[in-house]
């Protein structure tokens, strides 16, 4: 029973401490991507130069920010499925 106990406390432990951080600082170009009916907005990651996907663009009024460089805070949503199907983030902050 003792021996059962003890492994269980350890894979809580262990699980609980590998648990991913959600928030993600970005900075990098913001763009539009996709056709009329299907466009959305981006952000370009210019150290890992990866996209993401941003689920909230009208909060913080980022249209009129196309093609600048920004600095975000954000929640990260979903993962990345493929090309085309770029990782989901929703802001939380413009930092400028």
């Amino acid at each position: 029973m003792k021996k059962y106990i003890i492994f269980s406390t350890l894979a809580l432990g262990v699980t609980m401490g590998c648990t991913p951080n959600n928030d993600l600082q970005l900075e990098g170009g913001l763009f539009m991507k996709g056709s009329v009916p299907h466009s959305y907005m981006v952000i370009e990651d210019q150290k890992s130069h990866k996209s993401y996907k941003i689920r909230n663009p009208e909060k913080f009024n980022l249209a009129k920010k196309q093609k600048e460089v920004v600095k975000i805070k954000a929640k990260f949503l979903k993962k990345s499925i493929g090309p085309g199907w770029p990782a989901v983030i929703e802001v939380i902050e413009l930092e400028n």
